[in-house]
C-alpha cells in the first residue's frame, strides 16, 4: 500500500480493473477486496460469470496481463481493440469504466486502443472509447479509489438492490 501513495496516478499505482469496476458497484466491496478479503470464490453468480467467460469467444480468448490490468482478449487490425466479456448489462457503467481504465493504462504507456464490451448471452456489444471528458472522470475515480483503499476501515455499506446477489452480502449485512 505504501507504493500507492508515491505514484502519480492509478495507471502507475497498480490499481486493477476489478478495483475500478468495484468502485462503481460498492465502495465497501472495493475496500474489502483491496484488503485481501476475497469472497468471490463462494459466489454462484461469480461462478456463472466465469463459465460464460471461459466458453465465450473461445477461439479469440487469450487473457492478456499487463502490469495490474488483465484484458480478456485483444484483436489487432488497423488499431488495437480490447475486448472485455461480461454476463449482463446490469452493471454497465462499472464495465465501461473498467475498460476505459485499460485503455487509459495502455495510453499512459504510448499505446492507443479502443474497447468493446461483449455480452455473449445478450448477443450485444458496446463500443468504448476514451474521450478527454471520460479521462478526466477516470483520473478523479483513480484518486478516489486510492483514498478509499488507504482508509483504516471499510466504508459503511449502502443497501442496494443487488446486495443480496453480492458475494460480500453476509459480510456486510448478516450480524
Amino acid at each position: 500500500m505504501e507504493g500507492l501513495l508515491s505514484q502519480r496516478d492509478g495507471a502507475q499505482a497498480g490499481i486493477t480493473g476489478v478495483q475500478v469496476n468495484y468502485y462503481f458497484i460498492c465502495k465497501t466491496k472495493l475496500w474489502l477486496f483491496s484488503h485481501n478479503t476475497k469472497m468471490e470464490q463462494e459466489s454462484d453468480v461469480v461462478a456463472m460469470g466465469k463459465l460464460i467467460h471461459e466458453n465465450s469467444y473461445a477461439r479469440n480468448r487469450k487473457e492478456i496481463r499487463i502490469g495490474p490490468i488483465s484484458i480478456d482478449f485483444i484483436k489487432k487490425g488497423d488499431e488495437i481493440l480490447l475486448h472485455e466479456i461480461k454476463k449482463s448489462k446490469k452493471m454497465e457503467q462499472s464495465h465501461i469504466y473498467q475498460l476505459l481504465y485499460y485503455i487509459y493504462y495502455l495510453k499512459s504507456r504510448g499505446i492507443r486502443a479502443r474497447g468493446l464490451i461483449n455480452y455473449p448471452n445478450l448477443r450485444r456489444t458496446k463500443e468504448v472509447e476514451l474521450t478527454k471528458e471520460k479521462e478526466e472522470v477516470l483520473r478523479e475515480v483513480l484518486e478516489d479509489i486510492k483514498s478509499i483503499i488507504l482508509k483504516k476501515r471499510a466504508p459503511l455499506p449502502e443497501k442496494k438492490t443487488y446486495c443480496r446477489k453480492c458475494s460480500y452480502f453476509e459480510f456486510c449485512w448478516v450480524r
